[in-house]
Protein backbone atom coordinates (compact mmCIF):
# COMPACT_ATOMS: atom_id res chain seq x y z
CA UNK A 1 0.00 0.00 0.00
CA UNK A 2 1.32 3.44 -0.92
CA UNK A 3 1.88 5.88 1.89
CA UNK A 4 -0.45 8.88 2.08
CA UNK A 5 0.63 12.49 1.76
CA UNK A 6 0.46 15.23 4.36
CA UNK A 7 -1.36 18.50 3.55
CA UNK A 8 -1.55 21.69 5.59
CA UNK A 9 -4.40 24.14 5.21
CA UNK A 10 -3.94 27.48 6.97
CA UNK A 11 -5.38 30.95 6.80
CA UNK A 12 -6.85 33.62 9.01
CA UNK A 13 -9.92 32.97 11.16
CA UNK A 14 -13.03 33.57 9.11
CA UNK A 15 -11.43 32.58 5.79
CA UNK A 16 -13.73 29.54 5.53
CA UNK A 17 -11.09 26.83 6.07
CA UNK A 18 -13.19 24.50 8.21
CA UNK A 19 -16.25 24.68 5.99
CA UNK A 20 -14.17 24.09 2.86
CA UNK A 21 -12.33 21.15 4.43
CA UNK A 22 -15.56 19.55 5.70
CA UNK A 23 -17.15 19.83 2.26
CA UNK A 24 -14.03 18.50 0.51
CA UNK A 25 -14.01 15.46 2.79
CA UNK A 26 -17.54 14.56 1.68
CA UNK A 27 -16.21 13.90 -1.83
CA UNK A 28 -12.56 12.89 -1.39
CA UNK A 29 -12.66 9.54 0.38
CA UNK A 30 -8.88 9.02 0.47
CA UNK A 31 -8.43 12.10 2.67
CA UNK A 32 -8.86 12.52 6.41
CA UNK A 33 -8.58 15.52 8.67
CA UNK A 34 -6.35 15.21 11.70
CA UNK A 35 -8.03 15.91 15.04
CA UNK A 36 -6.05 18.48 17.04
CA UNK A 37 -5.81 19.00 20.78
CA UNK A 38 -6.68 22.41 22.23
CA UNK A 39 -6.96 24.18 25.55
CA UNK A 40 -9.61 26.50 24.11
CA UNK A 41 -13.02 26.23 25.78
CA UNK A 42 -15.51 24.13 23.87
CA UNK A 43 -18.11 26.14 21.93
CA UNK A 44 -21.83 25.37 22.04
CA UNK A 45 -21.81 23.92 18.52
CA UNK A 46 -18.78 21.65 19.08
CA UNK A 47 -18.40 18.06 20.24
CA UNK A 48 -15.43 16.54 22.03
CA UNK A 49 -13.61 14.19 19.67
CA UNK A 50 -15.32 15.56 16.56
CA UNK A 51 -14.02 19.12 16.36
CA UNK A 52 -11.07 18.93 18.78
CA UNK A 53 -9.77 17.00 21.73
CA UNK A 54 -10.36 19.57 24.47
CA UNK A 55 -7.85 19.30 27.31
CA UNK A 56 -6.59 21.33 30.25
CA UNK A 57 -3.42 23.43 30.12
CA UNK A 58 -1.81 20.90 32.49
CA UNK A 59 -2.65 17.92 30.25
CA UNK A 60 -1.51 19.77 27.13
CA UNK A 61 1.84 20.66 28.72
CA UNK A 62 2.30 17.02 29.73
CA UNK A 63 1.79 16.00 26.09
CA UNK A 64 4.44 18.55 25.07
CA UNK A 65 6.87 17.10 27.63
CA UNK A 66 6.17 13.60 26.31
CA UNK A 67 6.90 14.80 22.72
CA UNK A 68 3.46 13.68 21.50
CA UNK A 69 2.94 16.53 19.01
CA UNK A 70 4.01 16.85 15.39
CA UNK A 71 3.52 20.58 16.00
CA UNK A 72 1.99 22.80 18.61
CA UNK A 73 1.43 26.53 18.95
CA UNK A 74 -0.19 29.21 21.03
CA UNK A 75 -2.93 31.06 19.16
CA UNK A 76 -5.01 33.87 20.68
CA UNK A 77 -4.18 32.73 24.21
CA UNK A 78 -4.93 29.02 23.72
CA UNK A 79 -2.72 26.04 22.90
CA UNK A 80 -3.30 23.85 19.83
CA UNK A 81 -1.38 20.75 18.80
CA UNK A 82 -1.38 17.95 16.24
CA UNK A 83 -0.80 14.45 17.66
CA UNK A 84 2.04 12.83 15.72
CA UNK A 85 1.06 9.21 16.41
CA UNK A 86 -2.39 9.38 14.80
CA UNK A 87 -1.06 11.32 11.77
CA UNK A 88 1.71 8.75 11.22
CA UNK A 89 -0.78 5.89 11.51
CA UNK A 90 -3.15 7.39 8.91
CA UNK A 91 -0.30 8.11 6.48
CA UNK A 92 0.97 4.52 6.78
CA UNK A 93 -2.57 3.28 6.06
CA UNK A 94 -2.42 5.16 2.75
CA UNK A 95 -4.67 8.05 3.80
CA UNK A 96 -3.86 11.59 2.77
CA UNK A 97 -4.01 13.69 5.93
CA UNK A 98 -5.14 17.31 6.15
CA UNK A 99 -3.89 19.42 9.03
CA UNK A 100 -5.94 22.57 9.61
CA UNK A 101 -3.36 24.53 11.55
CA UNK A 102 -2.07 28.06 11.98
CA UNK A 103 1.05 29.45 10.36
CA UNK A 104 3.25 28.80 13.42
CA UNK A 105 2.41 25.11 13.36
CA UNK A 106 2.71 24.93 9.58
CA UNK A 107 6.29 26.20 9.71
CA UNK A 108 7.15 23.57 12.35
CA UNK A 109 5.74 20.78 10.19
CA UNK A 110 7.50 22.11 7.09
CA UNK A 111 10.81 21.73 8.95
CA UNK A 112 10.05 18.11 9.86
CA UNK A 113 8.19 16.80 6.78
CA UNK A 114 9.88 17.70 3.51
CA UNK A 115 7.10 16.61 1.13
CA UNK A 116 4.25 18.35 2.97
CA UNK A 117 2.01 20.39 0.65
CA UNK A 118 0.82 23.69 2.09
CA UNK A 119 -2.35 25.53 1.03
CA UNK A 120 -3.30 28.98 2.30
CA UNK A 121 -6.98 29.97 2.27
CA UNK A 122 -7.56 33.70 2.32
CA UNK A 123 -10.65 35.87 2.33
CA UNK A 124 -10.78 38.79 -0.09
CA UNK A 125 -10.07 41.05 2.91
CA UNK A 126 -9.97 40.75 6.69
CA UNK A 127 -13.14 42.82 7.13
CA UNK A 128 -14.92 40.00 5.25
CA UNK A 129 -13.39 37.49 7.69
CA UNK A 130 -14.58 39.63 10.62
CA UNK A 131 -18.14 39.54 9.27
CA UNK A 132 -18.01 35.76 8.79
CA UNK A 133 -16.87 35.37 12.40
CA UNK A 134 -19.70 37.61 13.63
CA UNK A 135 -22.29 35.66 11.60
CA UNK A 136 -20.92 32.40 12.98
CA UNK A 137 -21.89 33.67 16.43
CA UNK A 138 -19.45 31.54 18.43
CA UNK A 139 -17.08 34.25 19.72
CA UNK A 140 -17.52 37.53 21.59
CA UNK A 141 -16.30 40.72 19.89
CA UNK A 142 -13.06 40.77 21.91
CA UNK A 143 -12.17 37.25 20.72
CA UNK A 144 -13.07 38.14 17.13
CA UNK A 145 -10.75 41.15 17.21
CA UNK A 146 -7.91 38.97 18.61
CA UNK A 147 -8.45 36.54 15.74
CA UNK A 148 -8.50 39.32 13.14
CA UNK A 149 -5.26 40.80 14.55
CA UNK A 150 -3.64 37.35 14.39
CA UNK A 151 -5.01 36.91 10.86
CA UNK A 152 -3.34 40.11 9.76
CA UNK A 153 0.02 38.67 10.85
CA UNK A 154 -0.77 35.31 9.24
CA UNK A 155 -1.46 36.97 5.89
CA UNK A 156 2.22 37.98 5.80
CA UNK A 157 3.21 34.29 5.76
CA UNK A 158 1.14 33.16 2.78
CA UNK A 159 4.25 33.57 0.61
CA UNK A 160 5.68 30.40 2.23
CA UNK A 161 2.79 28.25 0.99
CA UNK A 162 2.68 26.15 -2.18
CA UNK A 163 -0.80 27.31 -3.16
CA UNK A 164 -3.06 30.26 -2.27
CA UNK A 165 -6.82 29.98 -2.69
CA UNK A 166 -8.92 33.14 -2.36
CA UNK A 167 -12.33 32.37 -0.89
CA UNK A 168 -14.34 35.18 -2.47
CA UNK A 169 -16.73 32.73 -4.16
CA UNK A 170 -17.37 29.64 -2.03
CA UNK A 171 -18.18 27.18 -4.84
CA UNK A 172 -15.13 28.28 -6.83
CA UNK A 173 -12.87 28.02 -3.76
CA UNK A 174 -14.25 24.54 -3.03
CA UNK A 175 -13.61 23.38 -6.59
CA UNK A 176 -10.09 24.84 -6.51
CA UNK A 177 -9.32 23.12 -3.22
CA UNK A 178 -10.58 19.73 -4.47
CA UNK A 179 -8.57 20.02 -7.67
CA UNK A 180 -5.41 21.03 -5.81
CA UNK A 181 -5.67 18.18 -3.31
CA UNK A 182 -6.37 15.61 -6.06
CA UNK A 183 -3.49 16.88 -8.20
CA UNK A 184 -0.95 16.82 -5.37
CA UNK A 185 -1.92 13.65 -3.50
CA UNK A 186 0.08 11.29 -5.67
CA UNK A 187 3.29 13.30 -5.92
Amino acid sequence: MAKGRLFIISGPSGAGKSTLINDVLKDLRDFEKSLSFTTRPIRDNEKMGKHYRFVSQKDFKKLIEEDKFLEWASYCGHLYGTPSESVDKKLKEGKNVILEIDVQGAMQVKEKVKDVYMIFITPTCLSEARERLRRRGTDVDEEIEKRIAAGSEEMESKKYYDCIIVNNNYNEALLNLKEELNREKGR
